[in-house]
């Protein structure tokens, strides 16, 4: 298949189908969407494309043999009609990703995981242009892959889900990081095992020419390894890249001490470790990434510092939107009161009781709240909020001086908003107002 194949179905028009649209011949393509709206069918009509609004299984079953290819959106679940249609009628399945590989000609660095893909991709682009590549970073993060693509660049840092990887079949980077992996959008894939399994695709058309890069303490990423052809890289714990002494160090040398990091929780040092794996490995110099990491303060919503007060800080960590993620943002504080909960995306929350030890109490909120409280029982003091509001205000009562509370709700936001970071920055707003008036 071609970037532009006889006749495409996209199913979904939202970025990533939109995004794809603009590649393709629009005299080619026909888009499907089952939740159209005026914005949507506006941008359909100004790109001159066929929109086809909430076709039954009939109708989409002959869309589909019509095609030469089906790219379905990100969002578009498992579940739906289109996948069992297409295998059955023998038609192609891909992601944005794979049709954006297809067309790019500069080098492909990809990185997955459940937690800290945007961190680290951020990192490896400006770590690759500290060192004199033109590289961008496209993906999940923003800019769609396939618009990147067709950039003049050296390098393509490609942040991509298990969404986007599971239908792949040519997808290869040149450097491929999976940063870890735990239980996450089990709304979406059918089993935790089909999950790992499309994360893991990441290295599946990989060749000896090719890196691997992979995280030495996750048990079921190095799992994974034993199936790869490329040459393996760790990082963490016993890795080729690892802290050790009050430093990070490479395979070769010192990277630079821990203390020069402006942030230094362990999701931090994680991060910097994998990114510099990744960098150097694409062809980035080592002071070239020592330079990066000295002045990066993280990206919005994770962990990142709201205000101070009275001896209590206010972290907005709702970028968490997995148990695995809020443990590991729990484990940077000495004493925290918790706010956590919202929309479950088919994850166990029982799990988050191994952050008890750390935790003064917890502000259930969200459509959640009875799972949160039950993982709690008995543990920890929980109260309900049923506003943002409520919840800060609860936090500020629960909390004493020393604490951290810590919006880092486990679930995804979908409840009472439409994006994490707009549950982030309400909960901002919250402290402010709150803290101040008090």
């Amino acid at each position: 298949m071609t970037e532009n194949p006889a006749r495409a179905l996209v199913v979904g028009f939202g970025v990533t189908g939109e995004a794809v649209a603009r590649h393709l011949d629009p005299a080619t393509l026909t888009v499907v969407e089952d939740r159209p709206t005026d914005a949507i069918r506006e941008r359909a009509a100004a790109a001159g494309i066929e929109l086809i609004e909430q076709p039954d299984e009939a109708a989409l079953a002959r869309l589909v043999r019509q095609s030469d290819v089906v790219v379905p959106s990100p969002g578009v679940p498992l579940r739906h009609p289109v996948y069992a249609l297409a295998a059955g009628a023998g038609v192609e399945l891909v992601s944005e990703v794979e049709l954006a590989f297809r067309a790019a000609t500069a080098k492909v660095v990809a990185v997955t995981g459940t937690n800290g893909k945007t961190t680290v991709a951020t990192l490896i682009a400006a770590m690759l242009v500290e060192s004199g590549l033109r590289a961008v970073a496209a993906g999940n993060i923003g800019l769609a892959l396939i618009d990147a693509a067709h950039q003049d660049v050296d390098v393509l840092v490609a942040e991509v889900s298990s969404f986007q990887l599971r239908f792949t079949s040519q997808f290869r980077p040149a450097v491929a990081t999976w940063l870890n992996v735990s239980e996450d959008h089990l709304d979406w894939h059918p089993s935790f095992e089909d999950y790992v399994d499309s994360k893991a695709r990441i290295w599946a058309n990989q060749t000896p020419d090719d890196v691997a890069i992979a995280n030495a303490g996750d048990a079921v990423v190095m799992a994974a390894t034993g199936r790869i052809r490329s040459r393996l890289v760790t990082f963490g714990a016993g890795g080729d890249y690892r802290r050790d002494d009050g430093m990070l160090l490479t395979p070769t040398g010192d990277l630079l001490p821990i203390d020069a990091l402006p942030r230094r929780l362990p999701t931090d040092l994680a991060n910097a470790l994998a990114a510099s794996a990744s960098a150097i490995e694409a062809g980035a110099g080592v002071s070239s990434c020592r330079a990066v990491l000295e002045t990066f303060e993280g990206l919005p919503h994770r962990v990142t510092l709201v205000s101070d007060a009275r001896g209590v800080r206010f972290y907005d960590d709702s970028k968490a939107t997995t148990p695995a993620s809020v443990l590991a943002a729990v484990e940077g504080f000495e004493s925290v009161v918790l706010i956590a909960g919202g929309r479950n995306k088919g994850l166990d929350l029982s799990v988050l009781a191994a952050a008890a030890p750390r935790l003064r109490a917890v502000v259930a909120i969200g459509d959640a709240s009875d799972e949160v409280e039950a993982a709690f029982a008995g543990k920890v003091p929980v109260r309900r909020a049923d506003s943002m509001d409520a919840a800060v205000t609860a936090s500020i009562e629960l909390a004493q001086p020393g604490d951290a509370v810590l919006l880092s709700p486990g679930c995804a936001s979908y409840d009472w908003y439409s994006s994490y970071a707009e549950r982030g920055d309400d909960f901002a707003r919250a402290v402010h107002e709150l803290v101040a008036s008090r």
